[in-house]
């Protein structure tokens, strides 16, 4: 098994093929995630995801004979944990509570805000420099999110929803981008199927202990065992905690990061179309204006 997995690795062009196929994944998981959110509240929808994610990986490290306890430094373990924690945890939470006011289309918009903070952490955490394109990409999308905010009335959203929605999105992406960048200088050095595991595993220890405390952690648990519920959830969890989230990061290993980014936001039109196709979202001239100029500064923002 070990060798089917290294000879896959030296197919051409498998790199950018997976990051599209991480956009794609995606885009249908936060469709089916504003489905279960419906009857799931979005803590308890994310423990579904992560605790299932995690058993996925459990056995595919298992099929491709990689080790749950690698030889590594106590830091090394403590970031990774700490960024699932960060990025998973916490950022996957805030981002069901988004979509659930928001919809899919306009949340579309607000998850581009994740190149600008990937692009802001690392200049100020790792010392890296801000590119003029990267500065245009940022300008853009933040112009996307103000055309969004400001035209209330054809976007159909009072207020004070639409500035919570924002306010919990962007704040998914920041805390998405802080456990990316925290751990940016040991993926090198670290199996990213593994790495990937431990993340996972570490939000979903923390999301079982906050279900656990939670007020309405009754309602949860009911919401969770009911079967129906599972028909959204279970293939909204595969394509997004599992096929996605090891797609996106076997993409950004074996191509340039210039190059995977941007397919990686395909997502963006993805989302916007499967929404108006499946979920009948109406597609305003706002939102396409939106889109698109959140879509072309996120991918000016990777270069």
């Amino acid at each position: 098994m070990p060798r089917f997995f290294d000879s896959l690795f030296r197919l051409s062009h498998l790199g950018e093929g997976l990051s599209v196929l991480a956009a794609l994944a995606w885009a249908m998981a936060v469709i089916l995630f504003l489905v279960s959110g419906r009857k799931v509240h979005p803590l308890a929808l994310n423990l579904f995801k992560s605790l299932g994610s995690s058993v996925l990986l459990l056995f595919t490290l298992a099929a491709a004979g990689s080790p749950l306890l690698v030889s590594a430094p106590f830091k090394t373990y403590a970031l990774l944990a700490a960024s699932g924690i960060f990025g998973i945890a916490l950022a996957d939470t805030y981002f069901l509570k988004c979509l659930n006011l928001m919809g899919a289309g306009l949340t579309a918009v607000i998850d581009c805000l994740y190149s600008p903070f990937v692009i802001i952490l690392s200049i100020l955490i790792l010392r890296e420099r801000m590119k003029a394109p990267q500065v245009a990409g940022v300008a853009l999308i933040l112009l996307a999110i103000l055309i969004v905010s400001v035209k209330k009335n054809e976007t159909k959203l009072p207020a004070n929803i639409l500035a919570q929605g924002v306010s919990l999105g962007a704040l998914a992406m920041l805390l998405q981008a802080a456990g990316i960048v925290m751990i940016k200088p040991i993926l090198s050095d670290v199996s990213i199927l593994w790495a990937t595991w431990l993340r996972v595993t570490a939000a979903a220890l923390t999301l079982m202990v906050s279900v656990a405390f939670h007020p309405e952690r009754q309602s949860m648990k009911r919401s969770l065992l009911i079967f129906n519920n599972w028909k959204a959830m279970v293939p909204a969890a595969l394509l997004g905690s599992y096929i996605g989230l090891l797609a996106w990061m076997l993409g950004m290993k074996l191509t340039r990061a210039v190059v995977a980014a941007p397919l990686n936001q395909l997502n963006t039109i993805f989302i916007f179309i499967l929404a108006a196709l499946f979920l009948k979202e109406k597609a305003t001239p706002v939102k396409i204006a939106a889109v698109v100029l959140a879509f072309a500064g996120a991918c000016l923002a990777s270069f």
